[in-house]
């Protein structure tokens, strides 16, 4: 524990973006992640916030809905890692507020505009850095 690990989120044609995994945070949620790499999914947009299901499936743990620019959690109802970046439709705030309780897991430590430039239905590959 302690240490970083940096994982890379590829957005086909898009660009891509490091996440300095915080193992602290949610151990469970990170090591499941970190040990099933690569993952690979298709991009959804929801407000400011772009998803994709994995074939990954993890419990709740340490779960919230109100999250900070740049953090990124993987939702458990929908098998999914999400990366916040502003605000959703369901937010209270300028802040952005996940649809449902998700595990925060790691924070975008480079490229955070690519985000505003996916679409939805791009191909998602997560590696290690």
């Amino acid at each position: 524990m302690g240490f970083s690990k940096v994982i890379k989120i590829i957005f086909n044609g898009v660009g891509s973006v490091l996440v300095e995994v915080k193992e602290d945070w949610n151990p469970k949620t990170a090591k499941r992640i970190l040990e099933c790499l690569p993952l690979t999914g298709r991009a959804m947009r929801w407000g400011d916030e772009v998803y994709f299901e994995v074939n990954l499936s993890v419990e709740e743990e340490n779960s919230r809905v109100d999250m900070e620019v740049g953090e990124v959690a993987f939702w458990p109802p929908g098998n999914a890692i999400c990366l916040f970046f502003g605000k959703t439709p369901v937010s209270v705030s300028n802040k952005p507020r996940a649809y449902s309780p998700v595990n925060p897991f790691g924070v975008v430590i480079e490229g955070i505009d690519i985000l505003r430039k996916v679409k939805g239905s791009e191909k998602v590959t997560v590696t290690v850095s």
